[in-house]
């Protein structure tokens, strides 16, 4: 996990836990399982949003791997069609070079 993550993270829970207690005080209501659950919710919501982003790396980079075997294999296939075609080409001037010479004989 990245160290700004865990700093988000981090700053997640304390603002969500510093808001709580304010809401709280403010209502006058003193009851430590909203502070436990605040922080729980909050904890629980930063820890999924960096498994997220954990996910679209990994599957961004399988993308790219993806994209450059995909890239290396068309290359691959183009150098063969360009050696195959040569190849044709070279056996049609042949015979055209021969059918030509046996009209002008």
């Amino acid at each position: 996990m990245d160290t700004r993550n865990m700093i988000y993270s981090a700053m997640m829970v304390i603002s969500a836990l510093v808001l709580t207690i304010e809401w709280l005080r403010w209502l006058e209501n003193d009851n430590p399982v909203i502070y436990v659950s605040a922080m729980v919710l909050v904890g629980s919501l930063a820890a999924m949003i960096i498994g997220i982003a954990a996910r679209i790396t990994e599957i961004s980079s399988k993308i790219d791997a993806k994209e450059q075997s995909l890239r290396i294999n068309i290359q691959g296939v183009e150098e063969n069609m360009e050696r195959k075609l040569d190849a044709m080409a070279s056996e049609n001037r042949a015979s055209i070079h021969e059918l030509t010479g046996r009209l002008y004989r």
